[in-house]
């Protein structure tokens, strides 16, 4: 157990109850223990009791206006799960090649026998393949993501920390030594065609309902649009007629865009500089046995910043002081301080450096329209139903960034997350989230059968010929 799953709060105390839920696999699945010494050797969040020295108690205040209360927003954080192992050497974008790639995942609920009752959830920057720790409100019996009703499928992401292939993994053929800096670049194209593999060729789950995942996790749902949402797609299936149909039947992206745009590539840049001016990240070549945490955690608030609003910061803190020693000047004990010093030292306990600079880069990577003809050219050949969500005071992903990807999807639709949360949002405001989702779900078919008269594919009430997908 690391340091982070001992950090209880009601967020996760209401999680763990979804663990209640009976987690069924087929056997095939079941990981071996060679598998699961392999990948347990990748965790990047080990004990470490020096990390959690001098973190201060949260920072309390006597409101609790808007901002979510400035919540944490995520439960117990781990490693838990199955591993899919990649049968053969991975080549990525980039040209360059991983050897036994690895991904963990985990799954809730039944897989029905025609294997369709299926729902993917993509987690964001810092998350992991835990679904109940993240969005727990969500998943459970007569929930949004309906135990009893679907078969809920999370994966962790390659480059992450918490159980997949990253820079904390063993670098196949050698003795101890991790990949440490020189991880390769993987993009969210990189990461969504491993997750596919995942679906079809380890779980043979033969369609999905719906992929759904806010921030980083909706830059890989518009990405599994491309890859899995036309008849084009490397990734397809065949319908009860034996017509090939998309291996994915729609999609609810939330809090992103089609590209990672200018602004959010400088959110990210002045994050990674933070870790740079570490003096231990020794010129990109850090140990990973002394990292910058320092500079860590000063990217993480700014991080924390941009997550959040105006309205919410001064809601919550205001102008208000620890202490009446001084009003101003260097011996202020601003809380609004005392709040992203504490976030900035916690995320110690669960992320690492390296791991989150090369984090922030897949993030930047994002780009569905590259070698596609642009983001519109390459939307237009997806004609699943698309929900898009966006939140009305999110500054990091503005809210004209949803209106433009639901335009660009030919059967595409917009609703907005009302909330002074700003991006944080989507995890935050679970209520509208899942009121929003349920009813998408609930207007969508159940079956892949999708094919009309004419040679036509019919997704809802739209026919659309083959020539055009």
């Amino acid at each position: 157990m690391n340091d982070c799953e001992s950090m209880g709060n009601a967020r996760s105390r209401r999680a763990r109850r979804c663990t209640a839920t009976e987690e069924v696999v087929p056997d095939a699945i079941v990981v071996s223990d060679a598998e699961e010494k392999s990948s347990s050797e990748q965790s990047t969040t080990s004990d470490n009791d020096e990390k959690m020295k001098n973190i201060p108690s949260p920072p309390t205040s006597s409101s609790d206006g808007g901002g979510g209360g400035m919540e944490d927003e995520y439960g117990e954080m781990t490693n838990d799960g199955h591993t899919y192992v990649h049968p053969k050497p991975y080549i990525l974008e980039s040209g360059e090649v991983l050897h036994n790639s690895q991904l963990r995942y985990m799954t809730y609920g039944t897989l029905n026998t025609t294997r369709d009752n299926v729902l993917v959830v993509c987690h964001a920057l810092s998350g992991n393949a835990s679904l109940h720790s993240w969005w727990g409100d969500l998943l459970g019996d007569g929930l949004v993501f309906d135990t009893q009703q679907y078969f809920v499928v999370c994966c962790n992401i390659l480059g992450s920390c918490y159980g997949s292939t990253g820079p904390n993994s063993i670098i196949p053929g050698t003795t101890n030594k991790k990949y440490g800096a020189s991880f390769p670049d993987v993009t969210v194209r990189d990461n969504v065609r491993l997750q596919l593999h995942v679906l079809q060729d380890d779980l043979k789950i033969h369609s999905v309902k719906c992929v759904i995942g806010g921030s980083f996790g909706g830059m890989q749902v518009v990405e599994y649009s491309v890859q899995a949402g036309t008849t084009n797609g490397p990734f397809t299936t065949l319908n009860h007629h034996g017509h090939t149909v998309p291996f994915i039947r729609s999609v609810l992206p939330i809090a992103c865009g089609a590209t990672h745009n200018a602004w959010q590539i400088a959110m990210s840049e002045v994050q990674r500089q933070a870790i740079y001016a570490d003096s231990k990240w020794n010129n990109g070549q850090p140990s990973m046995d002394d990292l910058p945490l320092k500079g860590l955690s000063v990217a993480r608030q700014i991080a924390m910043v941009s997550y959040r609003t105006a309205h919410g910061y001064e809601s919550k803190f205001a102008r208000r002081l620890k202490d009446d020693k001084a009003q101003y000047g260097s011996k202020a004990k601003w809380q609004v301080k005392s709040y992203l010093e504490y976030q900035g030292k916690k995320f110690l306990t669960r992320f690492d450096p390296v791991t989150y600079v090369k984090m922030t880069e897949q993030m930047d990577s994002h780009d569905v329209g590259r070698n596609r003809g642009g983001p519109q050219t390459a939307l237009s050949n997806v004609y699943i139903p698309a929900l898009i969500l966006g939140i009305d005071s999110d500054v990091l992903y503005p809210l004209y960034q949803q209106e433009e990807l639901a335009n660009f999807y030919p059967k595409g639709e917009l609703r907005v997350i009302k909330s002074d949360a700003g991006h944080d949002a989507f995890l935050l405001e679970q209520k509208q989230v899942s009121d929003y989702v349920t009813n998408f779900l609930n207007t969508l078919r159940d079956d892949d059968d999708y094919l009309s008269d004419g040679g036509g594919v019919n997704y809802g009430e739209q026919k659309v010929p083959h020539s055009k997908l």
